[in-house]
Order: structure tokens, then C-alpha cells, then sequence
């Protein structure tokens, strides 16, 4: 299994990013896929979720009406499309699903 992220970098406030995870070694359109973050000093947490068809999301409340979470089966690839970005949002971004973690990437919001 492999969870490969891209996409992170440094971006201004206000600005937005458009992360992807692309998996393999399993069958990608039977599971959910998760994007979490991490803070430098924090907990790991979860950011946004996907079902398997891609017709429910959930988010947490942080990121509610500025990231968006989604995903091309044929593809094997999630997406989270991150718009409006604060300085809090500044992490490494993580792919979960099938009990394997990506190896994640680094999203910086800095003037």
C-alpha cells in the first residue's frame, strides 16, 4: 500500500492550495479517504473525509466552507481543495485510509 501526498508549499493568507493523494496497492474505490494535519507541538487531527462513492464529505469545523475534500476513482487520487488559508492552517497535511498513512506534506500559510 502507498499513500503518496503532493501539493504543499508556502502560501500567503487568503490564498489557496490544492492538495492530492494518490494511492495504491489497494482497491481505492471501496474505502473512505481522510486528510488529517499536524501542527508543530500538536496532535495529529483529522481535517475532512470522503466515502468511498465520493457522495458524502465531512469536515471538521476549522475547515468547514474553505476546504474541500474529493476524489477521481479512476484516478486513485483524493484531493483536498484548500481556499481561504490562515496561519493556523500551517501543518503537514496527511492521507489515511486502509490503516496506512502517506508520508504527508507540508503546508505553510505565511506573509
Amino acid at each position: 500500500v502507498q499513500l503518496v501526498e503532493s501539493g504543499g508549499g508556502l502560501v500567503q493568507p487568503g490564498g489557496s492550495l490544492r492538495l492530492s493523494c494518490a494511492a495504491s496497492g489497494f482497491t481505492f474505490s471501496r474505502y473512505a479517504m481522510n486528510w488529517y494535519r499536524q501542527a508543530p507541538g500538536k496532535e495529529r487531527e483529522l481535517v475532512a473525509v470522503i466515502t468511498s462513492g465520493g457522495r458524502s464529505t465531512n469536515y471538521a469545523d476549522s475547515v468547514k466552507g474553505r476546504f474541500t475534500i474529493s476524489r477521481d476513482n479512476a484516478k486513485n487520487t483524493v484531493y483536498l481543495q484548500m481556499n481561504s488559508l490562515k496561519p493556523e492552517d500551517t501543518a503537514v497535511y496527511f492521507c489515511y485510509a486502509y490503516a496506512h498513512w502517506g508520508q504527508g506534506t507540508q503546508v505553510t500559510v505565511s506573509s
